[in-house]
């Protein structure tokens, strides 16, 4: 084996319910060629006491893509990735992170590179309010709802007051087809203003329709912007750099499986081999 034959195996929740056959041939195959003591937490706070008392055990997790993320911020959090490397076997639906990774998403496969991989040290995206992103990061569009919408059905604000009215509406809505939703529009363009390692790639004045930060060469990330444009279509702004910055209106974003914000501005920094992940020799 690459590394110690002491394995703790943290079965995530979510897998044990969504693919019990799985999660059996994964302890199975585990069991059978390490000494490896199981875990079964019932939630994100035992899953997390359970990686702080591994002791000199290699911890290793079955479950999603959530999943390791959840055991990558806990060890960024007490500072101990860079002694501590993970394996992964992936089980459940969310698994676009591990086949990123080059993880095997079988699991059988993915078991036997846990006890056969090697350890490959990986960036790691940190922000200024200490989140992690394992594999792409992205702004989307603000969506938008269409002119005068409340989220009230419409009718309902007539009603307010009325007590009778409001019990001909339920009872027309219970004896009539649902008629079929109003299509929304789309989203429209976000203004930010975007800076790659000090220097400016969009401001304000241009909206645009989307930012994406993803893992380039060791040690920085690849930044592409969508501007909007008025006629052609507008050409993709790109750059490289270790430092990301977004600001303006409050906005949200998608770091791996996780929806973060809204906020006014948040810094991305590219931490070069972080973090350690055993993966197929």
């Amino acid at each position: 084996m690459a590394t110690s034959d002491q394995l703790l195996v943290v079965i995530d929740p979510v897998a044990r319910h969504s693919d019990g056959e799985s999660v059996r041939i994964a302890k199975d195959v585990l069991s059978a060629g390490a000494a490896a003591k199981v875990c079964l937490p019932d939630g994100p706070e035992e899953f997390a006491r359970a990686l702080d008392r591994r002791g000199s055990r290699r911890p290793v997790v079955v479950g999603d893509d959530r999943a390791l993320l959840r055991a990558v911020t806990q060890l960024h959090r007490r500072r101990e990735l860079g002694t501590t490397s993970l394996s992964f076997v992936p089980v459940g639906a969310v698994l676009t992170l591990a086949r990123s990774l080059g993880v095997p998403t079988g699991a059988v496969a993915a078991a036997r590179a846990v006890l056969d991989g090697a350890v490959r040290r990986l960036d790691l995206l940190v922000d200024d309010s200490d989140g992690v992103v394992l594999g792409d990061l992205r702004i989307p569009s603000v969506p938008a709802a269409p002119p005068g919408y409340d989220g009230a059905p419409v009718g309902e604000e007539a009603a307010q007051g009325r007590p009778w009215l409001r019990m001909r509406q339920s009872l027309v809505r219970t004896l009539a087809p649902r008629p079929p939703r109003p299509a929304f529009p789309p989203a429209r363009p976000s203004r930010l203003r975007v800076e790659v390692d000090g220097l400016m790639l969009v401001d304000l004045d241009q909206p645009v329709a989307g930012v994406s930060v993803v893992p380039g060469d060791p040690g920085v990330a690849e930044v592409q912007v969508r501007p909007v444009s008025v006629g052609a279509e507008a050409a993709p702004l790109n750059a490289v750099g270790r430092r990301v910055t977004v600001s303006g209106a409050d906005f949200r974003y998608r770091a791996d499986s996780v929806v973060g914000g809204p906020v006014r501005t948040r810094t991305w920094v590219v931490r070069e081999a972080a973090w350690g992940l055993t993966l197929p020799g």
